[in-house]
């Protein structure tokens, strides 16, 4: 019952980050992603995705392309 909840939860999280993605997209043009960050799930634009990764938010080493391919949702 604990794991049927969790993924309800879980699924309506992701919905609403989908749906908060794709209206920056509409409204800004850029390409958006929805990555799992510390157990919530964040909407970023490739842009400032390149600024964290510059900042070293992120493991030195880790690329874009790396953080792309696990992302849950990109907008196109």
């Amino acid at each position: 019952m604990f794991r049927f909840i969790s993924k309800l939860i879980f699924a309506f999280r992701f919905r609403r980050a989908v749906e908060k993605a794709d209206a920056f997209r509409r409204i800004t043009h850029r390409r958006y992603l929805v990555i799992p960050v510390n157990g919530k799930l964040e909407v970023v634009s490739k842009q400032e995705l390149k600024k964290l990764l510059s900042y070293g938010i992120f493991r030195k080493g880790t690329t874009v392309r790396d953080i792309e391919d696990r992302a849950l949702y990109i907008t196109l």
